[in-house]
């Protein structure tokens, strides 16, 4: 299939030429690090290996990741970045570990190797949340914590894309300090948006004043508006949802002209720019998740034309122009349209949308393929290459393609009763897991709702009972000694089970300012750039 070898000839050419640097450089043969320096590639592509049906080389990379991996570095690393390609890879790979034919601890997936990596990993961005706003910060030393000198302007979706990771960590460990800190930033964010209803797009965390104040869909703010929909999808939670809905009618009042999404001045709601960006591309899917799919379908429209225009999404592209923005031409194999017409596939059946994954096919082919992978393109006017093959390639663009054209995969809930469609998992194989309903995190790191519960709700409900049993056996005013103290407030333990262990558990981002309205690459740059 076409579509495996192309993510072959990338994850080879990585392989061969980058490892263990973070990325490949398609243009030099060679490696960079760029996020971290933790083999990003490769947890990225690590859940994407299984989705092509790879358990082989998904069983040796996981083992080579536990052996080379190490998160106790000197290095500043994004905090949103980190959760969503590194965390978000590690809890998929985890989750994923049985269809993937590893050897399981006894009580998976409440406990495993992978499962550990993403504590520890998580663990070294808590620091950033230690503020009296609740807000993180965009940046943390991962072994020294947040310096003195980190500036306290981050974009909104560096605050608001963490409750997907973060909550499905919480409830596979039973530690609860991650889940309360996504959702204390979340609540936190809430309170910040304007008196029409809109949130801008970078935020001092200290003053919880807003340094850039366009309001949009888009760079800097589109994770935010996701997590809120599939957060409440995954834990079920009004509240999130409601959130969404109230941002979703301002948006739909102030930002929305003839189906495309401006942006605006967040007081007032005037139009601030004129344009759309390649990341805005995932909202028809979005909003496909919702039952929107008249919205969505044209909406998608506006921006499959964009990508026939240039065989590919600029950046940037000015609406009244319909032409590209000066110094944003770059296309850099970004998946947010790929994404988008997975979901309305599914939700409508029509080809459309696969012809828009044969183009995207055939675009990338054409453009972006070199000898040692597949490049960014510099400029979709004349085709120039940049030396950068971003993780998020292997992670979200080849798998949403593989996906779009496979509506009977495991991911989907394909599958018929008894082929090996459902799993086991958790104490005594009391857990059906893996039947579908799979969500993904902004990187395409497929989490299993199913996890969740298995190890927090029926968890907790044994847990309840069996205090309540040992309530009505105990005379009053006796505690059992047996029963460990629970740390003091504020003081995260963690609990992910160690092997052979048995223990029931216990109830970065740009950060520039936005005012010159230009991104590419995930930076931002001010005025005077």
């Amino acid at each position: 299939m076409r579509i495996k070898s192309m993510f072959y000839h990338a994850y080879n050419s990585y392989l061969d030429n980058a490892f263990p640097y973070d990325e490949l450089r398609p243009l030099t043969c060679d490696g960079q690090d760029t996020w971290g320096s933790f083999s990003l590639t490769l947890i990225d592509a690590l859940d994407t290996l299984l989705v092509l049906g790879n358990q082989t080389e998904f069983q040796r990379v996981a083992s080579l990741l536990q052996d080379t991996v190490d998160f106790d570095i000197d290095v500043n690393a994004s905090v949103f970045e980190t959760n969503i390609r590194v965390v978000g890879g590690l809890l998929s790979a985890h989750l994923l570990a049985g269809r993937g034919g590893m050897d399981l601890e006894p009580g998976w997936p409440c406990s495993g190797p992978l499962l550990r990596m993403a504590e520890d990993a998580a663990r070294r961005l808590l620091p950033a949340f230690q503020t009296p706003s609740g807000l993180p910060y965009g940046t943390v030393n991962l072994q020294r914590g947040v310096s003195p000198t980190e500036t306290p302007v981050t974009c909104t979706a560096g605050v608001g894309t963490f409750i997907l990771e973060f909550s499905t960590l919480s409830r596979l460990t039973g530690d609860q300090t991650f889940e309360n800190v996504a959702l204390r930033a979340l609540r936190a964010l809430w309170g910040t948006r304007s008196d029409i209803g809109l949130v801008g797009n970078h935020i001092d965390i200290l003053s919880k004043k807003w340094v850039a104040q366009d309001a949009g869909i888009g760079a800097g703010v589109d994770s935010y508006f996701e997590y809120l929909v599939k957060g409440a999808i995954m834990l079920q939670d009004e509240e999130l949802l409601n959130m969404f809905l109230e941002f979703d009618r301002a948006l739909q009042n102030y930002t929305r002209f003839d189906d495309w999404y401006l942006w605006v001045q967040m007081h007032k709601g005037t139009v601030s720019m004129p344009v759309f960006q390649s990341l805005e591309a995932f909202w028809p899917g979005l909003q496909s998740l919702l039952g929107n799919l008249d919205s969505a379908v044209r909406t998608f429209q506006n921006y499959y034309s964009v990508w026939r225009q240039f065989g590919g999404l600029p950046e940037f592209y000015s609406i009244p122009q319909g032409y590209t923005v000066d110094k944003r031409e770059g296309y850099p194999l970004r998946p947010e349209l790929i994404e988008s017409a997975m979901y309305l596939f599914r939700a409508t059946g029509d080809h459309t949308y696969l012809q828009l994954g044969l183009d995207a096919l055939e675009s990338i082919e054409k453009i972006s393929k070199t000898p040692c992978g597949y490049a960014s393109v510099k400029d979709l006017r004349d085709h120039q290459l940049d030396n950068r093959m971003e993780s998020f390639f292997l992670a979200e663009t080849v798998k949403y393609l593989y996906l779009l054209f496979d509506p009977a995969h495991f991911l989907h809930g394909g599958g018929a009763e008894g082929d090996g469609s459902w799993e086991e998992g958790g104490e005594g194989g009391r857990c059906v897991l893996g039947a579908g309903g799979f969500i993904f995190n902004t990187e395409a790191h497929p989490l299993d709702p199913a996890a969740l519960y298995c190890c927090g709700r029926h968890a907790q409900d044994r847990q309840e009972l069996r205090d309540v049993l040992l309530g009505l056996s105990e005379p009053k005013g006796q505690s059992n000694p047996g029963r460990a103290e629970a740390p003091p407030p504020g003081q995260s333990e963690s609990i992910a089970l160690k092997p052979g262990e048995r223990k029931t558990p216990p109830l970065s981002c740009p950060v520039q300012p936005f005012r010159a309205r230009f991104s590419v690459l995930g930076q931002v740059f001010t005025d005077s750039t």
